[in-house]
């Protein structure tokens, strides 16, 4: 048996230790039942319905009902599927969606039964590569249930889901390695008391915090697309979308192997909005101007109220992206995250790198280093705007077209007409004529 090393988690005491993450688990859990809650009132409330409203005061009792129904209900299991990999792919889901909240700080010091101690379970030096890794192996959980199960849907829900992340989480660590370079750290809880500092700009001093959104929006901005598209949400929810692939990985999974899906992907809700809040809203710090008035709000066990009511605020955003927003394209989706977020990740990488650089080596005094970047910039990005430009389709000649060529109706391609439309004049001539 390996002995369980308890140096990873600082000083703690090994019952701080054990009560830290049996509160850590009810926390996610009861957290989840409300998040469910939540989003069905909130889309409610954006289409003008009432959402759930009879089990329990405001209908907070709905998802505690329907997860004890998923939990009694009978759990099928296809004749053809993989018995092991069809069971182990949910654990695998949902023990990577636990595993990542180990190294997100709720907030700062505070005393525990007398044990001075931060509100996290442990904190590494590579803590944000560690959230990145457990990502990854999550995915396996969804590849592993499309694969098993032995459906054409869920295979290709899988191998949709596999491509997303793949494209998506190179965004994203992207998007992360800003933050790396302006922290000069990887551990969650230095990056969060970077931020806690004062915001300066060029030596001036405008009373607000070094939230890293302010200085780094455009990696804030990549990252909320990219935690979108990693989590499967609407309008990214391709690996899952009932118009194509009837429930894609999940159409096989009943019961409770479908309710820690369920459960899974709340939990990455929540936690890729948690990374967001700790990476670049502050963390567990009260915002401006509450922690410049009542500096006593900005300290102890205020931080993880601050902490999730930032969460919950990106929360929102997902519930608000699914309803509003129609689902994309496969190609669209794709190429958003190749052509468009990874480039502008790299060359957002390389000016941040160059403007270090340029600090730590008082380039930057002179004007015509900082005009001679800008205009490289510009250039640099004109030229990527021209190369990307595709030339315009030539219209082919109009054809006459036999639907029933093949033995059974199709429609007709581009250019081509229906025999009978053969003398309509069409509005695009019309103009013309005029």
């Amino acid at each position: 048996m390996i002995p369980l090393d308890l140096s990873l988690f600082g000083t703690d005491p090994w019952w701080l230790v054990l009560l830290k993450v049996v509160v850590l688990f009810v926390v996610l859990l009861v957290w989840t039942i409300f998040n469910v809650w939540y989003e069905r009132r909130l889309v409610g409330k954006m289409q003008h319905r009432l959402g759930p409203i009879m089990n329990g005061p405001f209908g907070l009792l709905q998802a505690v009902a329907d997860g004890s129904k998923l939990i009694m209900k009978e759990d099928f299991r296809p004749k053809s599927a993989d018995r092991v990999l069809f069971t182990l792919a949910p654990l695998i889901a949902g023990t990577a969606a636990f595993t990542a909240w180990s190294v997100i700080p709720f907030g700062g010091e505070v005393e525990i039964f007398g044990v001075r101690t931060r509100l996290q379970l442990t904190d590494l030096p590579i803590s944000v590569l560690v959230i990145l890794a457990v990502a990854s192996v999550g995915i396996y959980g969804f590849v592993l249930a499309g694969w098993s199960s032995n459906s054409p849907y869920s295979l290709l829900g899988a191998l949709r889901s596999s491509a997303q992340m793949i494209s998506y989480e190179l965004s994203m660590g992207l998007a992360l390695v800003a933050v790396f370079l302006h922290a000069s750290s990887m551990s969650t809880a230095e990056i969060v008391d970077v931020q806690g500092q004062p915001f300066s700009f060029f030596g001036l001093n405008l009373g607000l915090q070094n939230w890293f959104f302010l200085q780094l929006f455009p990696s804030f901005v990549i990252y909320l697309i990219s935690m979108v598209g990693e989590t499967n949400r609407a309008p990214f929810d391709l690996p899952e979308c009932e118009s194509e692939l009837v429930s894609g990985y999940l159409t096989e999974y009943s019961g409770f192997r479908y309710a820690t899906y369920f459960l899974a992907e709340y939990i990455n809700m929540a936690t890729v909005s948690a990374v967001a809040t700790t990476l670049f809203l502050g963390g567990f710090h009260a915002p401006w101007p509450i922690n410049a008035l009542i500096p006593a709000m900005d300290q102890g066990w205020w931080g993880p109220l601050w902490f999730m009511l930032k969460v919950q605020l990106l929360i929102s955003v997902f519930v608000w992206l699914r309803g509003t927003l129609p689902r994309f394209r496969y190609d669209q989706f794709m190429t958003l995250g190749w052509k468009w977020l990874i480039p502008i990740s790299l060359v957002w990488v390389m000016l941040i790198s160059t403007v270090r650089i340029a600090r730590a080596q008082n380039w930057l005094a002179n004007p015509l280093v900082i005009g001679g970047l800008v205009v490289v910039v510009l250039a640099l990005f004109a030229l990527w705007w021209w190369l990307d430009r595709q030339p315009e389709p030539e219209l082919a000649e109009p054809t006459p077209f036999d639907p029933f060529a093949g033995g059974y109706p199709v429609p007709p391609m581009p250019g081509q007409r229906l025999p009978e439309q053969a003398d309509v004049v069409h509005a695009e001539a019309e103009r013309t004529d005029a």
